[in-house]
């Protein structure tokens, strides 16, 4: 079964494999990460555990039991209580609940575990998968947003400890 862990030094091979393999799929609906961010990974990916380590962000990914990455889940931006949410998961596994449950278990782990109160999350118009996530995951629409540059939407959901959905 899939466990939703805590970025860490040791994911970044697993990681990069990750961000290698679904970079067109990702890429047909979010913004392409660029050549650089593979060409400076190890840099970037540093970067993101600092970030990490000064509470201004919290990265996880979704580890299958063969250890292979299906899935990253960040809190980014995180401030006042709140964090934005984001996240991506693996062509093989969209759409059999993995996102979904995902979510839902980091809407767990950000109020008990970082004291958040209040989760966001954007999503295009056009990505009507990532839109089904968060509804299914308790967020409702708060807004225009413009995710990527493309026309789309701002999710909420409001926390509370020992809140399941």
């Amino acid at each position: 079964m899939p466990e939703l862990k805590r970025l860490d030094a040791g994911h970044a091979p697993a990681v990069l494999a990750f961000e290698l393999a679904n970079r067109a799929y990702f890429a047909a609906s979010i913004s392409d990460r660029g050549d650089d961010y593979f060409e400076q990974f190890t840099e970037r990916y540093n970067a993101l555990l600092a970030e990490q380590e000064a509470g201004v962000c919290a990265f996880y990914v979704l580890v299958a039991e063969d250890g292979s990455v299906l899935g990253r889940f960040n809190l980014f931006d995180i401030a006042d209580h709140s964090a934005n949410l984001g996240y991506r998961v693996a062509q093989h596994v969209t759409g059999r609940g993995v996102a979904t449950a995902a979510v839902r278990e980091l809407c767990e782990l950000a109020a008990a575990e970082h004291g958040l109160r209040i989760l966001r999350a954007a999503a295009a118009f056009e990505n009507a998968a990532s839109r089904r996530v968060l509804a299914k995951a308790g967020f409702v629409p708060d807004g225009p947003a413009q995710p990527g540059g493309k026309p789309g939407t701002w999710y909420r959901r409001d926390l509370a400890p020992g809140q399941r959905r």
